[in-house]
């Protein structure tokens, strides 16, 4: 199995869409196998739920994204998993275990709209300390 992994530097990104990169990690039993970090391609509506499938994904994990977005998945039969934080490392070793627990999406509906990938204002606070 492969998950992708919104993420900003070492930590699970708070902004699927907008996240600077993807954490892809193939999965077999409950080996990590392979992991690699690619950029992110850009946010345009509909083009990462099918640049993330081309990439093997069954899974995606972030802190939050849309419910248009979550629906994209579905569609293209990848679970989306929000409500992840802390580090990319711990994440996948909670999926490993089995214990990663998806909760509430982090973002506002229509929190997003209007920004790209150079997004210096968030409402998250852990994040709005990172960018000062």
């Amino acid at each position: 199995m492969k998950i992708a992994i919104s993420t900003d530097g070492n930590f699970v990104s708070a902004h699927f869409g907008r996240c600077p990169s993807f954490t892809i990690a193939e999965i077999e039993g409950n080996k990590l196998i392979n992991k690699k970090i690619i950029d992110n391609p850009g946010h345009q509506p509909g083009f990462l739920p099918q640049f993330l499938k081309e990439q093997g994904a069954e899974c995606i994990i972030a802190g939050g994204m849309g419910m248009r977005a979550t629906e994209l998945f579905a569609d293209s039969g990848i679970k989306a998993v929000v409500g992840i934080t802390g580090r990319i490392d711990d994440v996948i070793d909670q999926v490993l275990k089995g214990t990663l627990k998806g909760g509430e999406s982090l973002c506002k509906p229509g929190a997003g709209k209007g920004y790209g990938l150079d997004k210096t204002e968030c409402e998250h606070p852990e994040e709005r300390e990172k960018h000062q």
